[in-house]
């Protein structure tokens, strides 16, 4: 089951004069993730490089900032993708030292910053949510609304018409079971859309 993060997680490593700052945090897509970059510019402007991956679904990305290509973002991504992560954002802010690296040296440095930083990262899992509409006679909300709490779903909202239409949501892996039971509970009087 995929993960995400709880809080940012940070690391440092300084190879061959070089010091690299990794960071992986919780970040759901491309446009935050750009932002957040931008602002490591204005907090690093002497920095060489600043590579960074993005595992968001159909949002991911993986940045060699002006490293040799596929030596930074693409190694970085792949360590998220080892790690079953996802909505989770890596970068690396690179302070040159003077002495290159070689290709090889410069996958190591960015997957070890990033792995490194996930050694003391939080992780969580993700749960995949189900949003559901329940129309009800009146008499019915307060019942409605107990099952609600009941089940640990949140009410999203009600709307008060000739039925009462509750929008909540609630992990996609108990909502067939709740709508069972609230079917039986209403006897034949709930609806869903």
């Amino acid at each position: 089951m995929p993960q995400t993060l709880a809080v940012p997680a940070h690391s440092e490593l300084i190879i061959k004069k070089s010091r690299f700052i990794g960071c992986v945090q919780p970040m759901s897509d491309r446009a935050s993730a750009q932002a957040h970059v931008d602002a490591l510019w204005k907090a690093h402007p002497g920095a060489a490089h600043i590579c960074w991956a993005l595992l968001a679904g159909g949002q991911s990305a993986a940045v060699d900032d002006g490293e040799p290509s596929g030596t930074a973002g693409r190694p970085m991504l792949d360590v998220l993708r080892h790690q079953d992560l996802e909505g989770v954002l890596a970068t690396v802010v690179r302070y040159f030292g003077g002495v290159k690296l070689g290709a090889g040296g410069l996958v190591r440095a960015y997957t070890d910053s990033i792995a490194q930083a996930l050694l003391t990262a939080q992780k969580v899992q993700l749960q995949r949510m189900q949003t559901l509409q329940c129309l009800v006679p009146y008499a019915l909300e307060g019942l409605l609304r107990r099952e609600i709490e009941y089940a640990g779903a949140e009410l999203l909202q009600v709307e008060h018409a000739s039925l009462v239409t509750l929008h909540l949501r609630l992990p996609q892996t108990q909502a067939a079971t709740f709508v069972a039971h609230i079917n039986e509970q209403a006897q034949g009087r709930a609806g869903w859309l």
